[in-house]
C-alpha cells in the first residue's frame, strides 16, 4: 500500500477523471433532472395553494409540502449546476475562492438535510392525524409552524461546522506539508480534519435517525389503515348498508395512502444511502492516505450518488401525483394554465341538490294531481270552499313533509359517510 500511495503522490490525478462521453451524458441527465425538479415542485407548490384555496386541503399539510418543496427547489439550484463544473468536468481545479467553497458547502448540505427533516415533519404529523385523530384537533397552527421551523433549524446547525472545515486546498501527501503538483479543489482541510470528520458522522446519524422514525410511522399508519371500518353504534341496517356500499372507495383510497408511505421510505433509503456511503468514505481516512484504488472508486461512485441524490428531490411530486387524483387533476390544469376545479363547498351543494331535484319533480306531479282530484270530488258533492282549502293545505304539508323527511335521509346517510370515510387531505 505505502508503494501505491507512493505512485499516487506522482501521478497525474487528473487521468481519474471521467472521460468525455460519460461527462456528456452526465450533463444531459443531469440538466434533465434539474429542469424536471424546478417544474414540478414549482407546480406542487401552485397546486397546494389552490387546493387549501378552494377547501381540499389543510392548511398545515400545504406549509409542509411548500416547504418541501422549496427545499429541494434550493437543493437543485443550488447543488446542480457547481457538481456539474467541480465534480463532473473540471474535479481537481477549482476556479472559485475559498469563501465561495465554504458558503456552497454549508448552503447545500443546509438544504439537503432540510429536505429530509421536512419528510420528518411532515410523516410525525400525519402519524399523529392518523394514529391519534383527537389529540390532533387540540394541536393549533403554531405546532405545525414550530414543527417546519425546527427542520430548518436542525438543518443549519448540521451544516454549521462546514463553514470551518471546508475549503480550497491542494493534495498534499502524507510525506509533505505543502500540496503538490497543480491540484486545486474545494475539499475539508487537513487543518480541521478532526472536526470534519465529526460532523459527517453526526450528519449520518441524523439520517439513519430520520430514517428509521420514517419508516416507523410510516408502519404505525398502515396498521391503522388496514383495520376494517366499523358500523356507527346505534345506526339503522340503511345507513350499515350505504357505508358498506362505499368500502370499495374507501379501501381504494387507503391502499393509494398506503402505497405512498411505503414509497417515501423506500425513496429516502434508495436515494439517500449512496450518498451518504460517499460522505462516509471521505470521513474514513484523510485525502492524504488515499491510495489510487481508493481514489479511483470514489470517483467512480460520486455521480451515480449525486444523481441518485438529486432524483429524490424530483419524486415528490410524482408520489403526490401517484397517491392523489384530485391533485394529479389540479396538477394538469396548472400545467395547462386552465383551472377548471370549483370550492368543496359549491361542488358538495351541487351534489346534494342533484337528488333533491330528482325527488321534488314526482313530489309536485302527485301533489297536483291530488289537487285536481280534490277540486272535482269537491264540485261533484258540493263541498263548501272552507274544506276545499284545508283539504290543499293538508295535500300540500303532506308533499312537504314528505321531501323533507327524504332529503333529511339522504343528509344523514352523506353526514355517516363523512363521518366514516376520512378525506385525502386528512389521510
Amino acid at each position: 500500500m505505502n508503494e501505491e500511495v507512493q505512485r499516487g503522490e506522482e501521478k497525474n490525478w487528473q487521468e481519474l477523471e471521467p472521460k468525455y462521453g460519460i461527462k456528456i451524458f452526465l450533463t444531459v441527465l443531469y440538466s434533465l433532472i434539474l429542469v424536471t425538479g424546478i417544474v414540478g415542485n414549482s407546480v406542487t407548490i401552485r397546486v397546494t395553494q389552490v387546493l387549501k384555496r378552494k377547501g381540499y386541503l389543510q392548511k398545515n399539510v400545504t406549509d409542509h409540502m411548500v416547504s418541501l418543496a422549496c427545499s429541494d427547489i434550493l437543493v437543485l439550484l443550488i447543488g446542480m449546476p457547481v457538481e456539474l463544473y467541480s465534480a463532473i468536468w473540471f474535479p481537481f481545479s477549482s476556479a472559485s475562492g475559498n469563501a465561495f467553497c465554504k458558503i456552497y458547502n454549508f448552503l447545500f448540505e443546509a438544504c439537503s438535510y432540510a429536505t429530509i427533516l421536512n419528510v420528518a415533519t411532515l410523516s410525525f404529523e400525519r402519524y399523529i392525524a392518523t394514529c391519534y385523530p383527537f389529540r390532533f384537533k387540540t394541536l393549533g397552527g403554531k405546532w405545525t409552524t414550530g414543527l417546519i421551523t425546527f427542520a430548518w433549524v436542525v438543518a443549519l446547525l448540521v451544516a454549521l461546522p462546514l463553514l470551518i472545515t471546508m475549503g480550497t486546498q491542494g493534495h498534499i501527501p502524507v510525506t509533505r506539508s505543502t500540496p503538490v503538483q497543480n491540484l486545486t479543489f474545494c475539499t475539508n482541510l487537513r487543518e480541521h480534519w478532526v472536526m470534519y470528520r465529526i460532523s459527517i458522522f453526526f450528519a449520518f446519524i441524523v439520517y439513519m435517525i430520520v430514517l428509521v422514525c420514517v419508516a416507523f410511522m410510516c408502519r404505525a399508519m398502515i396498521v391503522v389503515l388496514k383495520k376494517p371500518m366499523g358500523f356507527i353504534e346505534g345506526s339503522t341496517s340503511g345507513n350499515q348498508r350505504a357505508i358498506h356500499n362505499e368500502s370499495s372507495k374507501v379501501k381504494s383510497a387507503r391502499k393509494q395512502t398506503i402505497v405512498f408511505l411505503v414509497l417515501i421510505v423506500g425513496s429516502l433509503m434508495v436515494c439517500w444511502l449512496p450518498n451518504q456511503i460517499r460522505r462516509l468514505m471521505m470521513a474514513a481516512m484523510p485525502k492524504s492516505n488515499w491510495t489510487i484504488t481508493y481514489f479511483r472508486s470514489y470517483v467512480i461512485l460520486h455521480p451515480v450518488a449525486d444523481t441518485f441524490f438529486y432524483l429524490s428531490s424530483v419524486l415528490n411530486p410524482f408520489l403526490y401525483n401517484l397517491s392523489s387524483r384530485q391533485f394529479r387533476d389540479v396538477f394538469m390544469q396548472v400545467l395547462r394554465c386552465h383551472l377548471t376545479i370549483v370550492h368543496k363547498n359549491q361542488s358538495t351543494v351541487q351534489f346534494r341538490a342533484a337528488p333533491m331535484q330528482s325527488l321534488q319533480r314526482p313530489l309536485l306531479l302527485k301533489s297536483l294531481r291530488r289537487n285536481r282530484s280534490s277540486r272535482t270530488t269537491v264540485a261533484k258533492e258540493e263541498t263548501p270552499s272552507s274544506f276545499t282549502t284545508i283539504q290543499s293545505q293538508d295535500d300540500s304539508g303532506l308533499g312537504t313533509d314528505t321531501q323533507t323527511s327524504i332529503i333529511g335521509t339522504e343528509e344523514q346517510i352523506l353526514a355517516l359517510k363523512n363521518r366514516n370515510v376520512p378525506s385525502e387531505s386528512e389521510i
